[in-house]
């Protein structure tokens, strides 16, 4: 831990600069007089930039990387070599971002109705030729439906579809807080998202398969950069990662990131998840523990890793209130109907009824019954065999790996 940060987000930070940050003594000779000639000045974007007046990024994760704002929108290097090819190209700075070219002038450049990322309005700038994925992207848990169902009905309301009637207030805390990982398509194809530092993460460039340690493992550091890679002492990387080089790609398609348009309650009701007998067919009866168990068990029960539950939620600006921490244990599934298993391993979620104590006014024991305490989970950190005991009361703890 350094300075609050925990050292393999530090590490993955060091990664995400020295792999990404393009070069900014290439210039164009373009003038200043246009978006891409201002863009792709770096010693102009130094002299005209606006200093940050708030603190970009942090929220659930912690702490996030600092890039200065010229740093942020310069476009250069390989990334912007690769963008100027590309059919985004063609559609020119002003078919997206709207505002007005040709000028150097920044305020006059960024006037009227200039918007600052595009794909905060999907269905006019992205589903012109991305019609498909960006209706089904309403319903993705990626663009937040799952924790704005959540806030909505700590409030009373009923889901996420009545996000919008909250108050002003509230709305503001999802915005600093969730909304720096649950984003919209630029987060993942553009940019880095807020709880990365933002900013464009390759000179602008559309990436058509996000990269697994600059995009996935920025938001889902826990689960990529925590229990998938190995980090936490004690623990192995996965071995579909360390034996078969896979990355988050190689399981989550997507079809399943984007949604498929159909509402779901959480993630684990997704139509379009991968599942472990996807690859490992035909194990129901192979061995002992699976002729006894395949049914009863999620695969994780006995071959995961100890691996991060939650102390308390991170608050934006202020970091967890109490520190999140390795376990192991098994717990009846809260989720039933989906022949998932009678037993799981769940997260822990321990400070669900004072979430965003700044921003959620009102609470209700009912609704605390419809969100438990403790979440399906299905841990990233494959590993061997574990030899278990069982305890009293709820849950059965493992003792350790074979």
């Amino acid at each position: 831990m350094l300075g609050g940060i925990p050292l393999f987000m530090l590490v993955i930070a060091m990664f995400i600069v020295s792999c990404t940050k393009d070069n900014p003594s290439q210039t164009t000779d373009l003038g200043v007089a246009s978006c891409e000639g201002c863009h792709t000045n770096y010693a102009h974007l130094q002299k005209v930039y606006s200093p940050d007046t708030v603190i970009l990024g942090g929220g659930c994760g912690g702490e996030a990387p600092h890039y200065e704002p010229y740093d942020r929108v310069f476009m250069g290097g390989d990334g912007y070599k690769e963008y100027k090819q590309s059919g985004h190209y063609e559609i020119g700075c002003v078919g997206c971002h709207n505002g007005t070219d040709k000028t150097d002038d920044k305020t006059k450049a960024h006037s009227g109705d200039f918007i600052r990322h595009p794909s905060m309005f999907a269905d006019e700038k992205c589903g012109t030729c991305h019609e498909e994925i960006s209706t089904h992207f309403v319903t993705s848990l990626h663009n937040g439906t799952g924790q704005k169902r959540k806030v909505a009905m700590r409030s009373g309301l009923g889901g996420a579809e009545d996000f919008d009637q909250l108050p002003a207030h509230q709305i503001e805390g999802y915005n600093n807080n969730c909304a720096t990982c649950h984003g919209t398509c630029g987060n993942c194809h553009i940019v880095r998202p807020l709880a990365g530092g933002g900013g464009l993460a390759r000179g602008h460039m559309f990436n058509k398969t996000p990269d697994m340690v600059n995009g996935c493992v920025v938001c889902h550091s826990s689960r990529g950069g925590h229990a998938f890679l190995g980090v936490a002492a004690g623990t192995e990387p996965d071995v579909h990662f360390s034996k078969m080089g896979f990355d988050c790609l190689s399981c989550h398609s997507g079809e399943e990131i984007h949604g498929d348009g159909e509402p779901v309650d959480q993630r684990y009701a997704y139509s379009k998840l991968p599942k472990c007998v996807d690859c490992h067919t035909g194990i129901a009866t192979n061995n002992t523990y699976h002729s006894m168990h395949f049914d009863d068990f999620n695969c994780q029960v006995c071959h995961s890793q100890d691996y991060n539950n939650c102390g308390s939620c991170h608050v934006h600006g202020e970091g967890a209130r109490i520190p999140s921490y390795l376990g192991f244990k098994i717990a009846v599934n809260p989720i039933t109907g989906r022949n998932m298993g009678l037993m799981s391993t769940p997260i822990s979620m321990p400070s669900r009824p004072i979430i965003l104590p700044r921003h959620i006014t009102s609470f209700s024991g009912p609704t605390e019954q419809k969100l438990p305490r403790e979440n399906h989970a299905t841990p990233i950190a494959i590993s061997a065999m574990r030899t278990a005991y069982w305890s009293t009361g709820n849950y059965i703890f493992l003792m350790k790996i074979c």
